[in-house]
């Protein structure tokens, strides 16, 4: 059996991401399979943090894990919010949010949608 490199280093990725917030106690991580919602990445990761050191802290930790292990993020996007940051790996996408904005933006019920094609 032939497996995609892409598919597999995707996966290796998604992982070292879960492991990594796991690590450093992220709280209530969700992660979202984006195979027939969207194109611009695989995978969104949404995790809680307890304050906006917490979200700064798993942010760095994240980008330093990912190029430790040879990927290279693409950005991160919130460094001076207290509420939310992003990291953007590519094709896994991590939200990082204090517990109410999650709530507030629902993103995991959002991304649980099932696509409709319009006519």
């Amino acid at each position: 059996m032939n497996i995609d490199i892409s598919t597999e280093l995707n996966l290796a990725l998604l992982n070292l991401v879960e492991n990594t917030l796991a690590e450093i106690k992220a709280v209530n991580t969700q992660t979202i399979s984006l195979a027939g919602k969207a194109d611009f990445a695989d995978y969104i990761v949404v995790a809680s943090g307890t304050s906006d050191r917490h979200l700064h802290a798993m942010a760095d930790k994240v980008v330093e894990e990912a190029k430790k292990a040879g990927f290279r993020p693409l950005g991160v996007e919130g460094e001076d919010s207290r509420d939310w940051v992003l990291v953007d790996l590519g094709d896994v996408i991590v939200h990082l949010m204090r517990p109410e904005i999650r709530e507030l933006y629902g993103l995991e019920k959002l991304w649980s949608l099932t696509p409709s094609r319009g006519v």
